[in-house]
């Protein structure tokens, strides 16, 4: 009886190998340090009151931000494993790894990576950033916002909960059927992935409509839409395409799990599913999510290059409407991944062509920031040096891109490691430079100091180094004939010194990582001789450099207007009298726990079903309802900071200036 109420869960489902122990070993003792050390310095009181119940848009941000670098170290330790694999996995030798066990791995990298590395840093840097930059002193929707990162957090945690009991997916990243149907794969793998994205989506979707309604709304007195920063237009490109494009993830995901539970038949071969329905949907979602991942780091770029060329941007009207376009391409160029699976000559020339002419606005951006730094004075500082890392790697993997765009080459290199070196050279030369640029750029504006220079240099070239070892052996191996999710093969290929110089690229981007986790540390240690008491660390051109550093919880105490593209660079050059600030009454979201109880019963939906423990699942569906009617129910949402206390804290902040 006892069993019964557990479904498909037993105890043999805690049983790994030696590998996935440690994975599982590594999770416990670190949720234990953590919670020995909250306990150990009493903070459980602050931790909550200050950080998981907190409404601010910034502090969910930097949430966020420490969610996607755990994640980032967890995807790195993947990818070591894969490539020590592959290295060491040729002839009679079977490396370290189960084929199993390697696909595993394999699907759970891809998963996290763009889930829950690049998504987080994405919305983050979004959330720190974006309603300082439109003079706003919060989101449209703040509540909605702490719910959105808290099921992000949940969907996490149902990936990381995989490693302790049962697996984890080997139908890959994007879970093709009929190997993720379950015939196949009759495990409770593919279903965390289900689940975990599911929860992990709906928290995306809900944070694209709260940021897009937040800059159609929320923008200052005067900001027109062109007047609005680069990095604005690119959040509501970005947004715009989650908004349309995650309602195909979420259906496909519906379906797939429907087909798995229940036994229904959209995806199978038989009863009249189709298999290929699920790749249209999947990447009628996937390739706009890749342009929602590199617009925002586009806009990073912008702020940064305008910013340490001491220059205003170049070409701002192309530049939007070089965003605009991409936007709308995004849902044109979905079948380009699957140009080999008989759609037929006349859609593989359309969507050939589509993938040709999507390059031409992102060019257009390229040469914007090129004739911006063009007689600059440019200062090298390390978010700028990321831009230039990004120039090199995202041209490489541009002039792949626009190959593969060729139905008749697509046919020779889909399915090879070229796909994945040109895939990695988008995400990790694009997304995530731009994003490392970002977080460094504005680290000053959310914590009152500047990060250690010298370590981000050491940290840039160590990622810049490893991703050329990483990826270029990929490329040629690619146009040898080595596909992708390959875990073994034969010693007369005369691959594996390609495979070796991999796997010192990945240990080189992994020590890349240490030099940020020590550059983070260093700069912690050192904050009291790299304080920001200007508010304007980079002699900045927008608003969130008008305010003083760390950014007050309101952000501003007087709500600007605006004149100007580059608002607050032409305030510095004005020479008009500025009055004295008139302070009045602000009023901001109370803190709530309501995000986490809500995303607490979701996670423990999500594990009822991929258990098949019904009656969990009742309860946890029935907790989140009432969750949602207690909180629609609360009158008692705001508080006030009074227009005194504001003085308070803004005399405070200029007399820190000018210490």
């Amino acid at each position: 009886m006892f069993a019964d109420l557990l479904g498909r869960l037993h105890l043999s489902d805690f049983q790994h190998d030696m590998i996935a122990t440690g994975g599982q070993l590594s999770i416990v003792f670190g949720i234990l340090g953590i919670v020995g050390l909250l306990f150990y310095l009493k903070r459980w009181k602050w931790l909550w009151r200050e950080w998981l119940t907190s409404q601010d848009p910034k502090k969910i941000g930097v949430m966020y931000i420490i969610v996607a670098f755990v994640m980032l170290i967890r995807g790195l330790g993947d990818t070591m494993l894969l490539r020590t694999q592959q290295a060491t996995s040729v002839g009679n030798s079977h490396g370290i790894l189960t084929s199993d066990h390697f696909q595993q791995i394999f699907s759970a990298h891809g998963t996290l990576m763009i889930f829950f590395v690049a998504m987080g840093l994405m919305f983050g840097l979004i959330n720190l950033i974006l309603p300082l930059q439109i003079g706003a002193r919060d989101v449209a929707f703040p509540f909605l916002n702490s719910v959105s990162f808290w099921l992000f957090a949940a969907g996490m945690g149902l990936v990381n909960l995989s490693l302790i009991v049962g697996e984890f997916s080997a139908a890959g990243w994007l879970a093709y059927p009929p190997l993720s149907g379950i015939a196949l794969s009759p495990g409770v793998g593919v279903d965390y992935w289900i689940w975990s994205l599911q929860i992990a989506g709906v928290g995306s979707l809900l944070s694209g409509v709260n940021f897009l309604v937040t800059i159609l709304k929320m923008r200052a007195p005067g900001m027109t839409l062109m007047k609005m920063p680069i990095f604005v237009w690119s959040v509501l490109g970005s947004m715009t395409l989650i908004v349309f494009a995650f309602p195909f993830l979420t259906g496909a995901l519906a379906l797939l799990g429907l087909d798995r539970t229940i036994g229904t038949h959209f995806f199978t071969s038989d009863l009249g599913g189709n298999p290929m329905m699920y790749v249209n949907l999947i990447w009628a979602w996937g390739h706009p999510e890749v342009y929602v991942l590199v617009l925002p780091a586009f806009g990073i770029y912008s702020e940064v290059v305008a910013t340490f060329a001491r220059k205003r941007l170049f070409g701002y009207t192309s530049m939007v409407y070089a965003l605009a376009s991409i936007t709308v391409l995004a849902f044109l160029v979905w079948l380009h991944h699957f140009f080999t699976m008989g759609a037929g000559a006349n859609v593989n020339t359309f969507f050939g062509i589509m993938t040709a002419v999507i390059a031409i606005p992102t060019g257009v951006k390229v040469f914007n920031w090129l004739f911006t730094m063009y007689r600059g004075q440019i200062h090298f500082k390390t978010p700028m040096m990321w831009f230039l890392a990004f120039v090199v790697t995202f041209t490489i993997g541009g002039a792949a891109g626009v190959l593969m765009s060729i139905p008749a080459a697509d046919f020779q290199l889909h399915n090879t490691l070229f796909l994945v070196a040109h895939f990695h050279t988008m995400i990790v030369g694009g997304v995530l430079f731009g994003y490392f640029a970002g977080f460094s750029y504005w680290f000053p504006k959310i914590f009152g100091f500047r990060l250690n220079e010298r370590l981000g240099r050491y940290a840039l070239y160590s990622w810049l180094v490893g991703f050329v070892l990483a990826f270029v052996p990929l490329y040629i191996l690619g146009i040898m004939g080595a596909t992708r999710r390959l875990d073994h093969y034969d010693a007369s290929l005369g691959w594996q010194w390609l495979f070796i110089i991999a796997a010192i690229g990945a240990l080189t981007i992994l020590l890349g990582v240490g030099f940020q986790v020590a550059q983070l540390v260093v700069s912690i240690i050192t904050r009291y001789d790299n304080r920001d008491l200007t508010g304007d660390p980079w002699d900045g051109r927008t608003l969130e450099w008008s305010i003083s550093s760390p950014a007050p919880v309101y952000n501003f105490a007087v709500i600007p207007t605006v004149t100007d593209r580059d608002a607050f660079w032409e305030s510095k050059q004005s020479e008009a009298v500025k009055l004295p600030p008139v302070y009045t009454d602000i009023v901001l979201p109370k803190n709530t726990g309501m995000g986490v109880i809500i995303a607490g019963f979701a996670f423990l939906f999500g594990f009822a079903i991929i258990w098949h423990i019904w009656w969990l699942m009742v309860i946890a569906l029935f907790g989140i309802i009432g969750s949602m009617i207690v909180r629609a129910s609360d009158d008692d949402t705001e508080e006030v900071i009074t227009a005194d206390e504001v003085a308070r804290i803004e005399i405070a902040a200029a007399q820190r200036s000018v210490l």
